[in-house]
């Protein structure tokens, strides 16, 4: 993969629950399709994370990939609620949080995830009429 996606695009674990879960609700409140996805473990996710340089076999991150940069973690998170419908985008005011500061607590959920959330075999399936929204 030479480029990064037009669109913002969303990398995510999988095979989490918590994951899938909040891939869903960020597509209900993105009804103009503004945020692309992809799994963390997906060739185009794999691909991407080579060329940003980060881990291809930690999956505990969330990654969004915007204007050529890649946000991890908290960071990523609040600018991806940027592009919701609502007052979802207010919450983007918490990126004047220090990073160590949100980045402690989105660690404190990832680790947990699997535990308090559970875990598919398998990567999510894109119904037919959101298959665009997903590369790979």
């Amino acid at each position: 993969m030479n480029s990064s996606p037009a669109k913002p695009l969303m990398l995510f674990d999988g095979v989490c629950n918590l994951c899938n879960n909040s891939v869903q609700f960020i597509i209900e409140r993105d009804p103009q399709a503004h945020l692309q996805f992809a799994s963390l473990q997906s060739n185009t996710g794999q691909a991407l994370l080579k060329k940003f340089q980060l881990p291809t076999d930690d999956f505990d991150t969330f990654v969004l990939i915007e204007n050529d940069r890649a946000f991890t973690r908290s960071s990523g998170a609040l600018k991806a609620v940027r592009h919701l419908k609502g007052l979802w985008p207010l919450l983007y005011g918490f990126i004047i949080i220090p990073k160590p500061i949100r980045d402690f607590f989105y660690n404190l959920v990832a680790r947990n995830r699997y535990r308090w959330f559970g875990k598919q075999e398998h990567c999510m399936l894109p119904t037919p009429d959101l298959k665009q929204r997903f590369l790979d």
